[in-house]
């Protein structure tokens, strides 16, 4: 795989998966993004009980389907983050905190083993299992980003970033059924994902055939 290519696909999943602050580093010798670009995500709302949480995302995802135009779905979109992206606790936040650090320095590793801490603490913050995911993918280690990518779907079917995550391992691998099956559930959830029309539609032509 050339270089290039693969830089891009590493650039791609960490924004699908919607890792931030692990995005910066990819790209930071990039041209910097027009200012539209570079909006932060809404803070994390306050803590929520989990019935509350649930209900919240479920309207999201109703809202996320329904928007009109790219523009509304982003806004639902980034709401979607906020909660995902919410801590469970102080110390998971901490954590995430320094892991953030280590990416923002190149310590993939760290970041890693820093991550592997949240998890031991809270396996259910789904976040964590996210972020690793990417990590593993930009070392090459498809096996464990594929573990954690599942970690996260058993948690959340919906993640429309892991799955199109997945869509790019399987895509890497060879594997174009499995990647057009996993890009076709995340529209499914976000008909409003960047570049993942562009892969269905060339997927489907290479697996399904074109229409007569």
């Amino acid at each position: 795989m050339a270089v290039r290519f693969l830089f891009a696909r590493m650039l791609g999943l960490a924004l699908v998966l919607g890792a931030a602050g692990i995005a910066p580093v990819l790209a930071q010798n990039d041209p910097a993004p027009p200012a539209k670009q570079l909006k932060k995500l809404p803070e994390p709302p306050a803590k929520l009980p989990k019935a509350d949480r649930t209900k919240n995302l479920d309207f999201l995802f109703g809202a996320l389907k329904a928007a009109p135009d790219d523009v509304s779905a982003k806004h639902v979109e980034a709401r979607i983050w906020a909660i995902w992206l919410q801590t469970p606790s102080d110390t998971a936040a901490l954590l995430m905190t320094r892991a953030k650090a280590a990416v923002d320095a190149q310590k993939i590793d760290v970041a890693i083993k820093l991550l592997d801490s949240v998890i031991k603490l809270r396996p259910d913050y789904i976040e964590a299992w996210n972020r690793r995911a990417t990590l593993y993918y930009m070392q090459n280690d498809y096996g464990r980003s594929l573990a954690d990518i599942r970690e996260v779907l058993t948690r959340e079917p919906r993640h429309f970033g892991a799955l199109a995550g997945l869509g790019m391992i399987m895509q890497d691998v060879g594997d174009e059924k499995r990647a057009l099956e996993a890009y076709r559930k995340a529209l499914a959830v976000n008909p409003h994902l960047e570049k993942i029309p562009e892969q269905v539609k060339a997927l489907t032509e290479k697996v399904e055939g074109r229409d007569i």
